[in-house]
């Protein structure tokens, strides 16, 4: 049955979104995306209250507090996103923080984190992996066929990155604190180090790709990488890697925020479509 859907703010992932939700024969409304390309914006929020879902963007909230809307020609104060809308009424957005959680249970909405669904999460990996991958071809003077490449943590995405890295010849190592970790990354036929006594192995990687969202590259660590060696930091804010330390030591590092939304934001769009049926099926049953 067709809904009544607003998208409000975010990056070309909510702009893939909503052309995928209007070919699924839905009424979608965009809003604050006005720089998305082939979407035509809502003036204002009025209707949004007559909303079957509102689906904010991933993340929902930018670093200011107000509403992540990167393709928008202004500034979009949270209160101004959920005043108008209407107590019980489905919200879905992306790694809800306290703040819009709060203001959400003020108003009386029903939030929905989709990027805490592990669907998503599992696909999410998918086009990061690929988007790390592309940006370690560019930057890299050598090819990944060949390379020492070192896998920090091994969550969903460093399950992404191992076969992908090994299906282009480089020569892969995973760097896991739990022993299961540890196996089931040699299972899949990479090397294994543990996490204690980093500086003493790590100057043999010529590409460090850090999945772990806490300080894992002190200045110890990155002072014993071989020179020319590229960071690549795939951690949420503020990752996993000493930023000042790496800058002083003339290492190279990359933080690749957002890679869905860059390297692939239609498919990105995709799962999150899938993912918010998936929430609005559940409330239905």
């Amino acid at each position: 049955m067709a809904k009544n859907i607003w998208v409000i703010g975010g990056d070309p992932r909510q702009g893939a979104l909503v052309r995928l939700l209007a070919e699924d024969g839905h009424g979608v409304h965009p809003y604050a995306l006005e720089r998305a390309e082939g979407v035509k914006c809502e003036p204002s929020m009025a209707g949004a209250d007559r909303a079957d879902c509102v689906v904010l963007p991933l993340p929902a909230l930018g670093p200011d507090g107000a509403l992540n809307a990167p393709l928008s020609g202004r500034s979009h104060p949270l209160e101004d996103i959920l005043a108008p809308l209407r107590p019980g009424q489905l919200v879905c957005a992306g790694m809800v923080t306290e703040p819009l959680r709060a203001a959400a249970r003020a108003r009386g909405l029903v939030l929905r984190d989709y990027f805490a669904r592990e669907e998503l999460a599992v696909l999410n990996a998918i086009p990061t992996a690929e988007g790390a991958i592309q940006i370690a071809m560019e930057e890299l003077p050598i090819t990944l066929h060949g390379a020492r490449v070192l896998v920090m943590g091994f969550g969903r995405l460093g399950h992404a990155l191992v076969p992908r890295l090994k299906g282009l010849g480089a020569h892969v190592w995973v760097c896991a604190r739990r022993y299961e970790q540890q196996a089931a990354a040699e299972g899949m036929g990479a090397g294994v180090e543990g996490m204690d006594r980093l500086p003493d192995w790590l100057c043999g990687y010529d590409l460090v790709i850090n999945t772990v969202p806490a300080p894992v590259l002190g200045v110890e660590e990155l002072a014993a990488l071989k020179e020319g060696a590229l960071v690549i930091d795939l951690a949420s804010r503020p990752g996993g890697v000493d930023k000042e330390s790496a800058a002083a030591l003339g290492v190279k590092v990359i933080q690749a925020l957002s890679l869905p939304g860059k390297a692939a934001p239609v498919t990105s769009g995709r799962y999150i479509k899938d993912t918010i049926y998936h929430l609005m099926d559940e409330l239905e049953d």
